[in-house]
């Protein structure tokens, strides 16, 4: 693989219910011209998801990203959870941005509490140490008091806290309509505005109330 001249983002992928989400980010993000590098980890239970809700086993990990996306990457390099040694386990090393869609909340205890026991962990507290940013998509429900207290402890930390919640303000007519969006808001959130995100301008009623 060959990377393109741009920014480098990493894409963690976790075991909670949601791989069409890690599914469009990384179409996102390997369509975008802005973009030359994108480190995907992805755990065991993160394997685990895209096999039951997406039907893509991994195999050999290396080809995983092709068969998430159904052709053949230019941009997306995967690395082993269990390399702690890899080069986003290092500030030395730059990342513009990290994503974890979805995050399980047992990632969010971990990044949250500092433990560095897998590269998904350790790379993420890269990111706060940095001062870069981590984007947590957490995704379960209902919440306890335990993940709302490692929510707040990663935002004071410096990350941002965006829950995969799909909105409704711009009509969608398939669940694709609904990933895209929220996805779309997540790189936004990355530095990395889309034109397929929708924006709202206000009502039709405060319009009409305006002229």
């Amino acid at each position: 693989m060959t990377a393109d001249k741009g920014q480098t983002i990493t894409v963690g992928v976790t075991g909670a219910s949601g791989a069409v989400f890690a599914q469009k980010t990384l179409a996102l993000l390997e369509d975008d011209p802005r973009i030359g590098r994108v480190h995907l980890v992805v755990t065991e239970t993160g394997q685990r998801l895209f096999a039951e809700e997406l039907r893509i086993t991994s195999g050999d990990l290396k080809k995983l990203p092709g068969r998430v996306l159904g052709r053949t990457p230019r941009k997306i390099e995967v690395l082993s959870n269990k390399d702690v040694g890899a080069s986003i386990a290092s500030g030395s090393y730059s990342v513009d941005a990290m994503i974890v869609i979805p995050c399980t909340v047992g990632a969010l205890a971990a990044i949250a509490c500092g433990t560095c026991d897998d590269l998904v962990a350790r790379s993420a507290d890269v990111m706060l140490k940095e001062g870069r940013k981590l984007i947590l998509c957490v995704r379960d429900t209902p919440l306890n008091r335990i993940h709302l207290e490692n929510m707040l402890r990663a935002q004071a930390a410096g990350a941002v806290i965006m829950p995969v919640m799909p909105s409704f303000y711009h009509s969608p007519k398939t669940i694709d309509d609904l990933v895209t969006q929220y996805v779309c808001r997540v790189l936004a959130q990355a530095g990395l505005p889309q034109e397929k995100m929708f924006r709202w301008t206000g009502s039709a009623a405060s319009k009409k109330a305006e002229s």
